[in-house]
């Protein structure tokens, strides 16, 4: 009987591993072997708000794709969520298009111990609607800022729960954020990813919780700006707040939930990329004295500012020092999990690689990424650079010719839905970033890509974080407004002219370079792949790079203040990564070295 049962489980298991195996044939990063279909991505997803009890949702799910609006009579097979749906680690490789629907159907093992119980997305692109045991609970628009349900009313009584979702995306046929995801996949264009993209997961919390925190850092006054919003907070609840430095405690404060504080340091250690230094907080929910809810988080001491240098020059400081600030064009994605990285290992590597290449920033182009990549750029001291995922595209003009502002048709006249539409998604991101200290500009919009009401998008952006700077439009129809002045150049570094918009504004060089080498067997097709320029072999790269860098250094002392090299890693057709699109070679060896002569003073 025993031996019955054995053989019933070894059965059931190779049934359920046999439903899953990588689809298509492209090449892979070395980490698409090392995902654990039974529970990908298994850490926790959230960094800056961490509880020690969650359930992570990701694995196998059953799903079915339909005509818009049709609900399955049946599913079609296993999907692996959180990879998407087009992507060769779902497991299915299919593209959904906007006259589909694609559905998600999982069972849950779950009670609820009286507490509530919070169902986490950390991104589904697009449009989301919820249903938990035939009951729907909510929906959501947007690809690339994490939502969560209440779902405590709509459980069964039993442990068995049912959690279906319903994703509708129109990619590049709508007015929606949607990035480089096209339909019609070509040039610097690519596939398109259709739902749950990043960890799904279960909290279950106390009726009275902390839902979020807020932490701004003061450098000047020595001081953290601390909020939080509490559930349910109840007259005579106090919010206790503790810093701690290598796990001991260094300062500590208690006062009214969902009130704003000022928390003073003595003699703060402060981040910079040759420093990274975190504090740790530990913030307490106490009522009667007695701990109700608790989480883990951190913050950093960094200031992020512009001013003038002796010649008038607006500069680029970090904590009240001018630091040239040079990095790759980084658009985050994989050859197996599209927009998402295979495993944690997979999603730090890229930080890492950039980091011993000699960069001290990421401009994160295009598209936004998990919680823990911010998380490891602040570990690993990377300045970030945020771009808004572009969308709405067509109908104005791009013109990058400084001074041409009162030109016709710069700015698309988009619809008061599709305009909606980005401000509700930019707000959401910029604060589920904000506690970030690695981030240090926000982008709103590239190359004119759906640019509109620049000015007042501008002023939006400043006015949800004054603690950043903003480039209002790298590389796109200028207008005497934001922080920064930043054009693109291909393929050799160029600088904006210091006369322009009276010296108001921070000089960088937003893109350039895109020095192309496709390599046999890490390309993601076998021929027709590009370069702004190729090359045929590693010494004629490097020697042209290095050309590259000498004319950067002798722009820095005329007022550019940062650059952005084209690009990180191949990324579909594109071969002109420092490393191949599946990360396992990289193009030119020595790099850091090279790029010393950027930093010295």
């Amino acid at each position: 009987m025993k031996l019955k049962s054995l053989v019933g489980l070894l059965f059931s298991s190779t049934s359920l591993f046999a439903q899953y195996k990588i689809a298509g044939d492209k090449i892979t990063t070395p980490w698409a072997d090392k995902v654990d279909e039974t529970k990908p991505l298994n850490v926790y997803p959230r960094p800056q708000l961490e509880r020690e009890n969650w359930q992570n949702l990701n694995g196998l799910w059953d799903y079915a794709i339909t005509p818009i609006d049709t609900k399955p009579s049946q599913y079609e097979g296993k999907i692996l969520v959180p990879y998407a749906v087009e992507s060769a680690l779902s497991g299915v490789g299919r593209r959904v298009g906007k006259d589909s629907t694609l559905w998600y159907k999982t069972q849950v093992d779950l009670t609820a111990k009286n507490h509530e119980v919070i169902l986490h997305f950390g991104a589904v692109d697009w449009k989301t609607e919820v249903f938990v045991n035939g009951k729907k609970v909510g929906e959501h628009e947007g690809g690339y800022d994490p939502f969560s349900f209440n779902i405590t009313p709509f459980l069964n009584k039993g442990s068995k729960q049912e959690i279906v979702l319903s994703v509708w995306d129109p990619t590049d046929k709508g007015p929606q954020p949607n990035g480089k995801q096209v339909s019609n996949p070509h040039g610097i264009w690519y596939t398109p990813v259709t739902g749950i993209w990043q960890t799904v997961w279960i909290e279950q919390v106390p009726k009275s919780h902390i839902v979020s925190t807020k932490h701004t850092p003061d450098l000047d006054q020595s001081a953290l700006v601390f909020s939080s919003l509490v559930a349910e907070a109840q007259d005579g609840d106090l919010l206790k707040v503790e810093i701690l430095e290598g796990g001991k405690s260094v300062q500590e404060l208690s006062f009214a939930p969902n009130t704003e504080q000022r928390i003073k340091l003595q003699n703060p250690k402060i981040w910079s990329p040759s420093h990274p230094f975190l504090y740790d907080l530990k913030v307490s929910l106490l009522r009667k004295g007695k701990v109700i809810d608790q989480v883990k988080s951190y913050f950093a001491m960094r200031k992020v500012s512009m001013e003038a240098d002796a010649k008038g020059i607006q500069r680029l400081m970090l904590n009240n020092e001018f630091l040239f600030q040079y990095g790759p064009l980084d658009q985050g994605w994989w050859p197996d999990g599209l927009y998402t990285a295979p495993t944690d290992e997979a999603l730090k590597f890229d930080i890492v690689k950039t980091k011993e290449m000699g960069f001290n920033m990421i401009r994160k182009h295009i598209k936004v990424e998990p919680a823990r990549w911010y998380y490891y750029c602040d570990t690993e001291g990377i300045l970030v650079w945020q771009d808004m995922p572009s969308g709405d595209l067509g109908g104005n003009a791009w013109d990058m010719r400084l001074g041409n502002i009162s030109g016709k048709n710069l700015e698309k006249k988009r619809t008061e839905a599709s305009e909606n539409i980005f401000k509700r998604e930019w707000t959401a991101i910029m604060s589920t970033l904000h506690n970030f200290p690695s981030i240090v500009v926000w982008v709103p919009f590239n190359e004119a890509w759906g640019q509109f009401k620049t000015k007042e998008m501008t002023e939006l952006t400043k006015r949800l974080d004054p603690s950043r700077l903003v480039n209002s439009a790298s590389g796109g129809n200028f207008f005497n407004t934001g922080d920064i002045l930043d054009i693109h150049h291909y393929p050799d570094p160029q600088m904006p002219d210091p006369q322009f918009f009276g010296k108001d504004q921070v000089l960088v060089l937003g893109e350039f370079g895109g020095l192309g080498l496709p390599i046999e067997g890490h390309t993601w097709q076998d021929k027709n792949n590009w370069g702004y320029q190729s090359f045929k072999n590693k010494e004629d790269l490097k020697k042209r790079y290095a050309e590259f860098v000498s004319q950067l250094k002798n722009l820095i002392p005329l007022g550019l203040s940062a650059a952005v090299y084209t690009q990180t890693t191949d990324v579909e057709v594109e071969t002109n990564g420092l490393m191949t699109y599946d990360r396992k070679l990289t193009k030119m060896e020595g790099l850091k070295e090279l790029h010393q002569i950027l930093y010295n003073k």
